[in-house]
């Protein structure tokens, strides 16, 4: 899910004097409703939710089960999201990538908002609750939780774990996908798991490089913001070297086959590669933008590789 920090804590609590005026006769649309819920986390979101349950399930798929999994998952997560943009509208407006959303410029009130994502998280976990199972249902609550109070409303204003800890959240859509193919949780569960969670600090570090000044003025304690750019830069390697282990893991357990194995490997070296290459770069912008490309690459490969490779078994 999106993780998106001297430091001078920023204020406790959004008011509605920090939501700039909406231009006369400018209204939302449709559109800017589908914003708020961020889809591009949403379609990486669905991509690794597919990828969980088809990996529980191989071919012994329950399409049904399937469609209504992927639909409560995606509606759970873009509630995150909204809450986060509600949470979030007097900070949104002191970054330049940001302060254009339809919250922070008046287009849409507070309260509607609010609303908004209460509705898409109720109806959400009522959909995984009732037709993907208790484990799905209550990782669902899990990643809900940990995005929207641990992440959003703590750690983010107040530390540079808000990273790490947030991890979590992101790493729920292809454990909510697993547990509702298979019912429990098991060595598969985990390594699906420890995939999402591992990729994503590193991924969002080089994105708090890129645009560490935006983090700054915001009052954001991102890791690049509190700690510096050379601090970031040693601490992305052990997420990218853990995820090294994950594709022999699962190609010795028997979830997936050679093809996984290889270019899992691959992506995973030259990943750990570009990281280290950072530490001799003297355009660190340059750099970080190029990890974090490769970063987004590296995890729509990662996904379509492992449900073909799952195919192929």
């Amino acid at each position: 899910m999106d993780k998106q920090f001297s430091y001078h804590s920023p204020a406790e609590s959004a008011t509605l004097s920090s939501v700039r005026p909406s231009p006369p006769g400018e209204s939302a649309t449709w559109k800017d409703f589908v914003a708020l819920t961020k889809p591009g986390i949403l379609r990486s979101n669905l991509i690794a939710a597919f990828a969980g349950f088809w990996l529980a399930s191989h071919w012994d798929l329950q399409y049904g089960k399937l469609i209504l999994t992927l639909i409560g998952t995606v509606l759970v997560m873009a509630s995150s999201c909204v809450f986060n943009n509600y949470f979030d509208r007097d900070l949104d407006t002191k970054m330049a990538r940001t302060k254009n959303r339809a919250l922070p410029v008046g287009k849409l009130s507070p309260k509607t908002v609010l609303w908004y994502a209460v509705a898409l998280g109720i109806i959400g976990l009522a959909v995984l609750f009732a037709f993907s199972g208790l484990l799905a249902g209550a990782f669902g609550v899990v990643g809900m939780f940990v995005y929207v109070v641990v992440y959003t409303l703590w750690l983010k204003r107040t530390s540079t774990w808000s990273t790490s800890v947030g991890a979590i959240s992101g790493a729920m859509p292809p454990l909510i996908g697993y547990v509702a193919a298979s019912g429990n949780i098991d060595m598969g569960a985990w390594l699906i798991f420890a995939l999402l969670f591992l990729w994503q600090p590193p991924h969002f570090w080089a994105l708090g490089i890129r645009r560490v000044e935006e983090y700054r003025a915001a009052g954001f304690p991102l890791l690049p913001v509190v700690k510096g750019i050379p601090r970031t830069k040693i601490q992305m390697i052990p997420y990218i070297v853990l995820l090294i282990p994950i594709p022999v893991l699962m190609y010795l357990y028997d979830y997936t086959g050679i093809w996984f194995l290889i270019i899992g490997e691959i992506l995973s070296v030259a990943w750990l590669f570009m990281a280290l290459k950072g530490f001799r770069s003297t355009d660190d912008e340059g750099w970080a933008k190029k990890v974090f490309l490769f970063s987004v690459n590296y995890l729509t490969i990662a996904l379509i590789v492992m449900i073909l490779d799952t195919v192929w078994l």
